[in-house]
Formats: structure tokens, C-alpha cells, sequence
């Protein structure tokens, strides 16, 4: 049963791998040497061509970080790695909770140090090569340690409690663990911008203008009470523009990167603005969250199932049960599940995003709308003509041709 297990995971290794590498290569095949015709009047011929180049750089680097990722995996299951990490971890202690802290922490250190080229190829080489990157050395190391401390926080203090859980509760361990990253996830829902977001990022409120009395305006014909506008300091890292709302209830708060604000007309932002507030008004982060919760009650069900499996160990070379090692192999075999659940939920944001379009249509202006979202393509250099099999499983947004589409019915 063992080798079976181990079998599968390998398996379900090499079929992420390779989907990830075949629609790579499906999207680079969409590319035309000239600028086509439904392009026209979006990207100019010289944007075009930088796009291209942007998007193929950024394949062939992901060509090679994935193939990295892969074989790294692979020597960590055929040469027992796992199990080596394992048994250095019950050297230094046999305290359940200590061991699945230590155990996650030294994997994740490893993996952070392996990568840390890579993510600092991505920003100072690709990045700072098509005009996107500002972020300094003293930043890029700064967000490094404070992810890293912010990770070991709460993610150690959220696997400490579900062990714990599981140590004392016995087969309704599961219950608790649910109710527990349940109300988490909640909380962070709504408090995400105010503790979270100031720790890397300046934000500032709206200030008083022509812009702010535009936005307060439409916000009051829509009897949406909007007091917390919010301008965040994204041009610290990146050219890249965006938007978010975030927040439920007194709480919900409109973010808009300073970039977005340099590049967008007054009009433009507004209608950004009434999209957000769509979402909000469609109840759309509401649902979301029912969703999310429903969906992680099934995963720690599933998981409680397995968790005391010896095979599941076994499956890794390791003879002796433990939660850090169950809930690891859990997490590899899950990922076909977690594939499937996250396509349903990517095909419910494409409804979303039509559907909070269609508000900002019919509450304000659909031109601003197209205006600013064709800005926003351009200035990200983004890929407008992806496969339909791409966007299918991995995209949360539809095209902006799609988009530009829709708003035109």
C-alpha cells in the first residue's frame, strides 16, 4: 500500500508538471509575429512586441524554476529527504507540537534559501528590464525578513493550535480546526487592510479633491457608505497598477495604488471604483466566504480520515506515525481535489467579474470602464489573447477582450 501511495504521489508530481509546461507552451503558441487585427486600437505595434517578449521571458523563466521545483521534489522523495528531515527533527525533541513546528520551519527555511535567486532574479533582472521594478535591496530584504517573521506568527500559531487539536480532541479534531481557520480566515477578511497591509505598505487616506468628491458622489447614489478610501504606496515596488476592496460591514475599504491614481483619469477611477462596488453590492466576498469555509470544512473532514494512516508515513520511508508527516503526504495526494475545487471557483470569479462589469455599465459609464481596464492591460504588459484552455483552469478574470465584449452587449 505503501508503494502504491508513494507511487501516486510521484504520479500526480508529473502530471502538475507537465499540464504547467503544456499550457506554457499553448500560450506562447497564441503570439503573432505582427499585431492582430482585434488588438488594433489597444496595443500599439512597439507595445505589442514589448508584451511578447515580457510574457516569453517570464515562460522561459518559469521554465526553468518549475523544472528546478520538480527535480527538487523528486530527489526529496527517491532519496528520502522527508524522512531525513524527520529524523533530525525527534533528535531535538519528541513533543508533537515542537516536532510539526520544527518540521515545517526547516522546510520552509530550506525552500525560502533555494528560491531566494530566483525571486531575486525575477524582480531586479526581468522585472527592472521591462521598466516595472523599483524596488531597492534595503525593500527586497526587508519584505524577506518581515514575511518570514509574519509566516512563522501566524502560521506557526495556527499549526500549533491544530495539532494541538488533534492531540487532545480525538476524531472530531476536525470540527475544531474547521471553526478555528474558519474564524480566522474571517478576520482577516475584514481586518486584513488594517493590520496586514501597513506592516510592507504605506497607505494613506484619499485626500480631499476632485477625485474624492467624484467617488463620495457616485458612492451615495449607490447608498453605499463608503468612508475608508485608502491610497497605497505600490510605486515603492512596481509600476504595476490596482485596485482592491477589502473588508466587510463597517470595516469594507476601497485601496488605490498610487500608480493606479498617476495613470487613470478621474472618470477611469470612478468607474474602477463602481466594478469594486459591485462586487460588493452582488454579494460577492460574502458568498466567497461561505464557500471558502464550506470548502476547508471538507478538506479537514478528508484529512481527519487519513491522518492516522501508518501508510502515509510509510510512503515516505518513515516507520513511525506523526501529524507533520500525515497532514504533508494529505497535502500531495489533496492536489488533483484542490485542482478541481479551484477551477469551479476560478469558472464563479469569471461570473463575478462579468457581473460587477455589468454594474459598473449601468451605474456609471461603460466607456470609462473600457478605458481603464485596456490602461490597465497595456501598462502591465499583459497577454491578451491567452489559450481558452489557460484561462479555463487557472484564470480568475476573464480576458480583457472578453470583458471588452461583454460591457459592449
Amino acid at each position: 500500500m505503501a508503494q502504491t501511495i508513494f507511487a501516486v504521489i510521484v504520479g500526480i508530481l508529473i502530471f502538475d508538471y507537465l499540464v504547467s509546461r503544456a499550457l506554457d507552451y499553448l500560450d506562447d503558441s497564441r503570439w503573432s509575429p505582427t499585431l492582430p487585427e482585434l488588438l488594433k486600437g489597444i496595443y500599439s505595434e512597439e507595445k505589442y512586441k514589448k508584451a511578447q517578449e515580457y510574457d516569453k521571458e517570464n515562460s522561459r523563466f518559469g521554465l526553468i524554476t518549475g523544472t528546478f521545483s520538480f527535480i527538487v521534489m523528486l530527489l526529496m522523495l527517491f532519496f528520502d529527504g522527508f524522512a531525513y528531515a524527520d529524523e533530525l527533527v525527534r533528535i531535538y525533541t519528541n513533543n508533537s507540537i515542537y516536532m510539526a513546528i520544527l518540521f515545517f520551519g526547516a522546510l520552509t527555511l530550506a525552500s525560502s534559501i533555494i528560491n531566494a535567486p530566483f525571486g531575486w532574479y525575477s524582480t531586479f533582472v526581468i522585472e527592472e528590464k521591462f521598466g516595472f521594478n523599483k524596488t531597492t535591496l534595503k525593500t527586497y530584504l526587508l519584505d524577506m525578513v518581515k514575511g518570514a517573521l509574519l509566516g512563522a506568527l501566524i502560521g506557526g500559531g495556527l499549526l500549533s493550535l491544530i495539532v494541538w487539536f488533534y492531540d487532545t480532541l480525538g476524531d472530531n479534531f476536525w470540527v475544531y480546526t474547521w471553526l478555528a481557520v474558519s474564524g480566522f480566515s474571517i478576520f482577516m477578511a475584514m481586518f486584513y487592510t488594517s493590520f496586514i497591509v501597513p506592516i510592507f505598505n504605506k497607505l494613506t487616506p484619499l485626500p480631499d479633491g476632485e477625485l474624492r468628491d467624484e467617488i463620495e458622489k457616485y458612492a451615495s447614489t449607490q447608498n453605499f457608505d463608503l468612508k475608508n478610501i485608502f491610497v497605497i504606496d505600490g510605486s515603492k515596488r512596481s509600476t504595476k497598477a490596482n485596485a482592491y476592496f477589502s473588508g466587510l460591514g463597517s470595516k469594507k475599504s476601497i485601496v488605490l495604488y498610487d500608480t493606479l491614481i498617476e495613470n487613470q483619469t478621474k472618470e477611469e477611477l470612478v468607474a474602477i471604483l463602481a466594478h469594486e462596488v459591485g462586487h460588493y453590492k452582488k454579494k460577492h466576498t460574502q458568498v466567497s466566504i461561505v464557500l471558502s469555509v464550506f470548502q476547508t470544512g471538507i478538506t479537514f473532514y478528508i484529512m481527519s480520515l487519513l491522518l492516522g494512516n501508518k501508510e502515509l508515513s510509510m510512503a515516505l520511508g518513515i516507520e513511525e506515525t506523526s501529524f507533520h508527516i500525515g497532514i504533508l503526504v494529505f497535502g500531495m495526494l489533496y492536489s488533483p481535489i484542490s485542482m478541481v475545487l479551484g477551477i469551479g471557483m476560478n469558472i464563479l470569479s469569471r461570473k463575478n467579474e462579468y457581473e460587477a462589469d455589468d454594474f459598473a455599465k449601468t451605474t456609471y459609464k461603460a466607456e470609462a470602464l473600457e478605458s481603464a481596464l485596456k490602461k490597465l492591460s497595456v501598462d502591465n504588459l499583459s497577454n491578451l489573447t491567452p489559450h481558452p484552455l489557460n484561462v479555463f483552469l487557472g484564470y480568475s478574470h476573464p480576458t480583457l477582450l472578453q470583458r471588452l465584449e461583454n460591457l459592449k452587449k
